[in-house]
């Protein structure tokens, strides 16, 4: 007979069943998952980024879906980056069912999650009326009655992951997850040293990446005194890519039918219902989100920190944010004082003091169209700056390459062909590895990952200090040690949050 799994069984039914299935994790002992077994895995959030990545995830063999969770059951108020619908065709390729979704223009949600994974097992498996996958409003309820779990993966607004990411680690649950793990520097640090406790769990974060070549290309030229000692690195993005608001809303329409609002603010104290503060928005307030620096800064500066050995966050943060004025009730012009956004767009300043692999320097971010001035070796080139970059700045030259690093040269090209013999960046000689393959093999092994939120933690601090420095107007001084700024007593208000709701605590 075929050999099928607790999960197939069920599905083979079309109805829950009477008895108790001991998962593979508890024969193993906590966090265990035999190398020759399949991951029964469970989605917490089921919006269009997870549904994008599940697309790509549930072809794989050694992962099984099983259960997913979102305050949102139905398809209502999501935001796409494009007007292709790109994710619904590939959903419907994959379970072949050509009108799959209807016409509503965004594909997500628990109950469109749990359809998609129903339907596709279906096909696959060869199962009519497969019904295995589970779905659920809470994370909590979830995670308490499917007990052959052994994994769970994370995509949420930034402000919930510190409760759903705890409480997902002490019930020995495995935790892949998205940045930045939080909206507070407190909360980064707790969901930090949750996971420390916890050596026979894997976590992951998903903004890891294995590709850290062209990081070492410039380490190296830095090390060979290519452009001298390092001052400066400069990292800019054209992004926000969503609407940024000043003040909270006084407007408030009715809570869509099937979303759970309450569940949706997590932690934070009720407020009236607006569609402006959740889905792709909710990056842009500082109780919901992380900003432009959490969104694609820490895929950047990852592999930055990893490859320059900086364990460490800054000593001084300053920022510098767009600024807006408003007719007042007698015709004047007044200041607009933003204390609940990001502003449209920033320049943020770290001071990082000497590192194993760097000398002191200062690192730059950018974002809202903001980069540095034009620097005179590309113009000497007759060239300019693109949308988005990285920069390295020493004493004695520079060094360019993509948002990522990609292509890193040194500039001008005359001095790069100097140097390297020739105008273009070396080629690759890496063999490449699939970033999905480390966090399975890692569960699957029981083998931390190199991905861990441990390894991540100095660059995850330095993303949430960005907001500290544009909330308190003035440079801040940081005593990362003790977690404390030293100078602006007011700014360590912003390190953490004073009220957390009872079931969101951390």
């Amino acid at each position: 007979m075929k050999k099928i799994n607790r999960r197939d069984f069920l599905g083979y039914t079309g109805s829950v069943l009477a008895f108790t299935v001991i998962p593979r994790r508890a024969l193993g002992g906590p966090g265990f998952v035999a190398p020759n077994d399949k991951i029964n895995l469970g989605l917490i959030g089921v919006g269009t980024q997870q549904l994008g990545e599940l697309t790509r995830l549930i072809p794989d063999e050694r992962v099984q879906v099983v259960s997913v969770c979102d305050p949102n059951k139905y398809p209502i108020g999501y935001l796409q980056w494009s007007a292709d619908n790109g994710l619904k065709k590939n959903i419907r390729d994959l379970i072949g069912d050509a009108g799959w979704g209807g016409d509503v223009n965004v594909t997500a949600g628990r109950e469109c999650g749990q359809d998609f994974i129903n339907k596709y097992y279906a096909k696959t498996k060869g199962i009519g009326g497969y019904n295995g996958c589970t779905a659920y409003a809470d994370f909590r309820e979830m995670l308490e009655k499917e007990n052959g779990i052994d994994a769970v993966k994370i995509v949420v607004p930034d402000h919930a992951y510190p409760a759903i990411i705890i409480h997902s680690l002490r019930k020995k649950r495995h935790v892949v997850a998205h940045k930045p793990l939080g909206v507070r520097v407190h909360e980064v640090r707790a969901v930090i040293n949750e996971a420390r406790k916890h050596p026979d769990i894997v976590t992951h974060l998903l903004a890891w990446s294995p590709i850290h070549e062209r990081y070492e290309t410039v380490k190296k030229w830095i090390d060979d005194g290519v452009i001298g000692e390092l001052r400066e690195i400069h990292n800019w993005s054209f992004r926000p890519v969503w609407q940024q608001w000043q003040s909270y809303f006084t407007e408030y329409p009715e809570i869509p039918k099937g979303f759970d609002w309450d569940l949706w603010l997590g932690a934070w104290p009720n407020r009236p219902y607006h569609p402006g503060y959740t889905h792709t928005n909710y990056r842009g307030w500082y109780d919901f989100g992380a900003g432009s620096i959490a969104d694609m800064g820490i895929y950047s500066l990852l592999p930055l920190f990893r490859t320059f050995g900086i364990d460490a966050p800054p000593y001084s943060i300053d920022a510098m944010g767009t600024t807006t004025r408003t007719v007042g009730e007698k015709g004047e012009m007044i200041g607009v004082t933003n204390d609940v956004a990001f502003p449209l767009s920033s320049v943020i300043r770290w001071k990082f003091d000497q590192t194993t692999g760097t000398t002191p320097f200062d690192l730059f971010w950018y974002d809202g169209g903001m980069r540095p001035s034009i620097p005179p070796e590309i113009e000497m080139d007759n060239k300019e700056l693109d949308s988005e970059g990285m920069m390295f700045v020493g004493d004695e030259g520079k060094i360019i390459g993509g948002f990522l690093c990609e292509n890193p040269v040194i500039i001008p090209e005359a001095r790069m062909i100097s140097v390297t013999g020739s105008k273009n960046s070396p080629e690759s000689t890496h063999q490449q590895v699939n970033a999905t393959d480390v966090w399975i093999e890692s569960i699957r092994s029981g083998e931390q990952s190199p991905g861990s939120f441990a390894n991540a933690a100095a660059v995850l601090e330095t993303a949430q200090l960005a907001s500290v420095a544009l909330r308190a107007r003035r440079k801040v001084l940081y005593d990362y040690k003790n977690m404390k700024v030293t100078n602006i007593s007011e700014a360590n208000n912003y390190l953490g949050r004073s009220e957390y709701r009872e079931g969101w605590e951390i």
